[in-house]
């Protein structure tokens, strides 16, 4: 039993990362008709937004300690960051510290402008477009997004740390009844799947609860009589793209103690994360949200020694496996819309 709670955390986890991705895309998807195959990117691009702050934070100057020497004898030269000299040592270390949480308020504004450059400069020239074409003109984006952060960043994972206080793992187990030690689970992997229900809570009380979101849950079910009501449904579709762009960044903000950025994690994601909205039903924020944590789940099972030794590489191709069955059976997915993928 202990074997199977730590397999479900393991994959709510990683279902949390597919979730929030695959809301994003379907976002653009439902509001658009777009296919963004750039979303992957964005995901990556807000990990990045973690690691620029975290460098910006620990930016230093070189001062000369008299009283301290190194090995050779030599006056020591200490590195001070300017956070610590600004603000003094405690505060400024505890900004650095608590960098990748304080990067969520670095990432929003960096994320909504790129989706709406994006938007603006690029995607709505291929609105009326094949979806081939969107695809390929996507992908390409992808591909530049990618190779610029490459260049910026180099090619090595850049390891991000969470704050110290959560680095360490705690005694899951004991809270539901178990021996002790029998589940040791990271702090930082329970708090990015929290982090996950928090942002996937407020994007659907946003679209209904809200006047704006219910203009837009309107115009996503018909696009054309919301604009005979006199209502500028492209600019409402705009800024949900930036909405989207901003929880794809948030997602790959604060999944960077789980995984260190590097610059193809997005591809890493973006593939699964369309099987994922696949799975759930084109068009539909419930169904990409409920696939994204059910494959998360049977991908982690799949990951077990004892599923493997009987079906070598079986972890690899799940997730497939699955899509290929659900689609055979349900063409539209576990809750897509009637009619949608089935002609």
């Amino acid at each position: 039993m202990d074997a199977i709670l730590l397999q479900i955390l393991n994959g709510l986890d990683k279902g949390s990362a597919y979730a929030l991705i695959a809301l994003g895309l379907t976002l653009i998807f439902g509001t658009l008709g777009v296919v963004n195959f750039a979303h992957g990117a964005l995901f990556m691009i807000g990990a990045f937004c973690a690691v620029t702050l975290q460098r910006l934070l620990s930016l230093s100057y070189v001062t000369i300690d008299e009283t301290r020497t190194d090995f050779l004898g030599n006056p020591l030269k200490v590195k001070t960051p300017y956070v610590e000299s600004w603000f003094g040592p405690e505060i400024g270390q505890a900004l650095i510290d608590w960098s990748v949480p304080l990067s969520i308020l670095f990432a929003i504004p960096v994320m909504v402008g790129l989706g709406f450059l994006i938007e603006r400069g690029l995607i709505k020239h291929f609105y009326k477009r094949p979806h081939a074409d969107q695809i390929l003109v996507t992908f390409g984006l992808a591909i530049v997004l990618q190779e610029i952060v490459k260049f910026i960043y180099g090619a090595n994972p850049i390891p991000t740390p969470a704050p110290e206080a959560f680095s360490g793992s705690f005694d899951f187990g004991v809270l539901i009844g178990f021996e002790p030690n029998a589940i040791i689970y990271p702090y930082w992997r329970m708090i990015y799947f929290v982090f996950a229900l928090i942002i996937i809570g407020a994007v659907f009380a946003f679209l209904r609860f809200t006047t704006f979101g219910m203009v837009v849950r309107a115009g996503m079910a018909d696009r054309e009589t919301v604009g005979l009501l006199g209502i500028n449904i492209d600019r409402r579709f705009t800024i949900m793209f930036g909405v989207a762009a901003a929880v794809a960044g948030l997602a790959g903000v604060m999944y960077t103690p789980i995984n260190s950025p590097n610059y193809h994690m997005g591809m890493d994601f973006l593939v699964l994360s369309f099987v994922v909205v696949v799975v759930g039903g084109m068009g539909s924020l419930p169904g990409a949200v409920l696939a994204g944590f059910l494959l998360g789940i049977l991908e982690s099972f799949a990951s077990m020694n004892e599923v493997k030794s009987i079906v070598p590489g079986i972890d690899q191709i799940i997730i497939y496996l699955v899509a290929i069955v659900i689609l055979l059976t349900r063409p539209r997915g576990l809750m897509g819309r009637k009619g949608v993928m089935e002609e």
